[in-house]
């Protein structure tokens, strides 16, 4: 099956060549545009899609309050965002919303459709530098996060702790699965589990969960699993 994309970004231009280079894409299929946030969550409504490409900063409704909108919704899509800088107090907004990773928009389209597949796949496109800055940020804000971090994850098995903490290493399904030795399938299932029993939209929230109650261990990069950047 084709994974489903809507793309996000207020200049037709950049919608245009990112449709076409998208569409290029083995396993993609663009299904509709949109020019800002407001029309993204409509879009996000009517196409139901797997993935949303969407630009940072928009006129009315930009991608931080997109982001917070669409993961209100049943099922929302995967939202990998666009920006023109590597650091961006608003990717952390982003990010803090939901979002499952940043590009820079002058990304290659090799690497384009890596993120795309990794996004796809239930990965997290947040390097640690960027991981760091946004767990300091959340953490800061007040000394009772990291009991309530506690209080959150106080219902997890530890087969689930151990997800929660693979998912605040970064990890995608794949990975989580290949490390834990059990399929891909039960990974999704141990996912969906823990993000109810907690409380939250996606694995990005859920990996600042991790960082905040302190259960990461440290980073291993494994065999034959390039880190990214």
């Amino acid at each position: 099956m084709s994974i489903r994309v809507v793309i996000v970004d207020d200049h037709a231009i950049i919608r245009a060549g990112l449709r076409m280079t998208v569409n290029s894409f083995e396993g993609f299929t663009v299904l509709g545009e949109a020019s800002d946030g407001a029309e993204a969550v409509t879009a996000a409504r009517t196409h139901r899609p797997d993935l949303m490409l969407m630009d940072l900063r928009m006129p009315r409704i930009d991608g931080v309050e997109a982001t917070r909108q669409l993961m209100r919704l049943a099922e929302p899509p995967k939202v990998l965002m666009l920006t023109s800088y590597a650091i961006d107090e608003r990717v952390l907004d982003a990010l803090e919303a939901g979002a499952s990773g940043f590009l820079i928009k002058d990304t290659p389209p090799q690497d384009l459709l890596s993120a795309l597949r990794f996004v796809a796949a239930g990965g997290q496109l947040v390097s640690a530098d960027v991981m760091t800055l946004l767990v300091n940020r959340v953490t800061s804000r007040t000394a009772t996060r990291l009991s309530n971090a506690h209080e959150k994850i106080g219902s997890l098995s530890q087969s689930e702790l151990r997800v929660l903490e693979l998912i605040g290493r970064g990890l995608s399904n794949v990975q989580i699965a290949r490390q834990l030795h059990l399929s891909v399938a039960s990974i999704k299932t141990y996912v969906s589990r823990l993000l109810a029993k907690v409380g939250l939209a996606n694995r990005t929230q859920a990996a600042i969960l991790a960082h905040e109650a302190g259960i990461v261990g440290n980073p291993q990069s494994e065999e034959g699993e390039p880190r990214r950047r």
